[in-house]
């Protein structure tokens, strides 16, 4: 890039993840004169002023957000719904939110930004709290009985095949895109997720990415440099690139000691989750199985064939049945939730994979100790991939393969088609879902730990994360690692298929018999692709087929 055409972009407001994204995109701004560097400036000064002034609640590194910091945070940014919504307008509607309690996270603050959102409007919300380990079930039953007793949902884009595919949902207004700043989202996350048949249901509150999160402090200790070189460690003692590398690093860590602690590396997840743990051995498997010239990697695309079974995937498997012997005592038992916020926040393990959550809450979460010390990157690659059309393993020219896992596609707010015949109760809810996807509130809990990670082109400004009391080199590692998966080229994504938490259930519980050692990781994988393909005749193959090529993009 010429040095004249980037200090034109910094001048701007251009951060340095934006000119990094890529030579296109920064041609293609170049050539839309000085208007098209509308996208990178900053705020307007009001808009600034209030964003500057909801980060400082309570203040990263002043201790972990209360209720009452929730409240307030949510009053502050009522202003976008009272330019849409009269003081009092939904008194006496009643509605009824269906969301996660996960870690109190979630619907607890969705409780505490909807508490002034309520004294304005006059509305009343009822909540369903679900553990996510019940969260598809719950859904799958409201689903089948037909008896959906909530109004809005808190729902991810994989259950949009089951949701809006079965005419549940309420079609988004174009006053709420107008108020969110529908356009502000990034790219991987714009339609069609959140559509289904071209129309959009979906108000995005969240994006998903599995980062690689590692500790900065194990990866430079001079002594353990030294045990790896004196014990024939292949290269330099380092942060791992490689999958194998993880691997090698995992199993060089059993019994050593760093800091007069016992110290590990790779955390594996192997407990099931209620659908969501499988994403947790995807990430393992990704860069095996997603070739950069098939943009298939979990079934074939023209038969649904399962892909569970093949080479990528048992290698996956026994990769975590491989490394267990190597981590914490009981890790067999271990699911997501302990594996971050109660072992790798805490200072156990050196490697996890997750979403983008970790890199918040390592600097605003009590539990974490570990906030001067951890780093980020997309997850690792792999020295050689599987290719399904061939059957063949091979070496990329260009190196090692990778594959970030765009896992979930992020949470949503969806409202449901219930509200559709009273207008009032229509737009009371579909007011409440457009004040949790709100820009300024947004960044906040893009920011703090909330359950969401960045997720529009706005929560990029370095500049602002320093602000808000995020050290620099910290949250340029950690946004790089989350828009380095977002638009990379051989990203993994989610399928957006009717029963998709049908499949990752199934998987999880004959993975469970696969790690406590009852079952081969190939007889695993042979039984998982079995109910696979039962699920997949049940739901109907053909329009698997249509449905899982559309989701590909193919």
């Amino acid at each position: 890039m010429r040095t004249g055409l980037y200090d034109k972009l910094v001048r701007a407001g251009a951060t340095r993840r934006d000119i990094l994204k890529g030579a296109a995109s920064m041609a293609a701004i170049a050539a839309a004169s000085g208007a098209g560097l509308g996208a990178f400036t900053r705020p307007a000064s009001a808009a600034s002023e209030l964003r500057s002034k909801i980060l400082q609640i309570p203040g990263v590194g002043k201790g972990q957000p209360t209720d009452a910091d929730f409240q307030k945070v949510g009053e502050l940014c009522l202003e976008a719904t009272k330019a849409n919504v009269k003081e009092g307008e939904f008194a006496g509607v009643e509605l009824t939110f269906m969301g996660l309690n996960n870690q109190n996270l979630h619907n607890v603050l969705f409780r505490g930004f909807l508490k002034p959102w309520e004294a304005y409007t006059g509305a009343k919300i009822s909540w369903i709290d679900l553990a996510q380990a019940d969260y598809n079930a719950r859904l799958q039953q409201s689903i089948a009985t037909g008896t959906v007793d909530f109004d809005i949902i808190e729902m991810g884009a994989p259950f949009e095949g089951d949701v809006c595919g079965k005419g549940l949902t309420s079609e988004m207004p174009d006053w709420v895109k107008t108020q969110i700043d529908f356009d502000d989202l990034v790219n991987y996350l714009k339609p069609p997720v959140g559509t289904w048949d071209g129309k959009q249901y979906r108000v995005t509150i969240d994006g998903d990415t599995h980062n690689f999160n590692y500790r900065t402090d194990v990866f430079a200790d001079a002594d353990l440099a030294k045990a790896w070189k004196d014990g024939g460690g292949e290269g330099e003692w380092g942060v791992p690139k490689t999958w194998q590398q993880v691997q090698a690093v995992t199993k060089f860590l059993k019994g050593k000691k760093f800091k007069g602690q016992d110290v590990y590396g790779y955390l594996d997840a192997p407990k099931p989750w209620g659908g969501f743990g499988f994403y947790f051995l995807g990430s393992r498997a990704t860069a095996y199985a997603k070739h950069p010239d098939d943009k298939a990697w979990l079934f074939d695309a023209d038969t649904m064939k399962p892909r569970i079974n093949n080479p990528a995937w048992v290698r996956a498997i026994q990769d975590v049945i491989d490394a267990l012997p190597s981590e914490p005592a009981d890790q067999i038992n271990a699911d997501p939730n302990t594996t971050g916020f109660q072992q790798f926040l805490a200072g156990t393990g050196s490697m996890i994979p997750w979403w983008g959550d970790i890199g918040s809450n390592v600097k605003t979460n009590d539990s974490s100790v570990i906030g001067d010390v951890t780093g980020f990157s997309i997850l690792p690659g792999s020295d050689d991939v599987y290719n399904s059309k061939t059957g063949a393993w091979e070496k990329l020219a260009s190196g090692p393969n990778y594959s970030p896992n765009c896992a979930y596609l992020g949470w949503g707010v969806y409202v449901m088609a219930r509200v559709d015949a009273d207008e009032k109760k229509k737009k009371a809810a579909w007011s409440a879902a457009a004040h949790l996807g709100g820009k300024d509130l947004s960044i906040w809990t893009a920011m703090y730990p909330s359950g969401f990670q960045p997720y529009r082109n706005s929560h990029f400004d370095i500049p602002e994360w320093v602000a808000a009391g995020y050290d620099e080199a910290f949250i340029t590692s950690y946004l790089k690692s989350e828009g380095d998966s977002y638009n990379h080229p051989n990203a993994a994504i989610e399928p957006r298929i009717p029963g998709i938490f049908q499949y990752y259930s199934a998987a999880e519980d004959i993975l469970a018999n696969t790690f406590a050692g009852k079952m081969k990781a190939q007889e695993g994988a042979d039984a998982i692709a079995a109910a696979w393909e039962k699920l997949t005749d049940q739901i109907g193959r053909e329009k698997q087929i249509k449905l899982y090529k559309a989701s590909l993009g193919m």
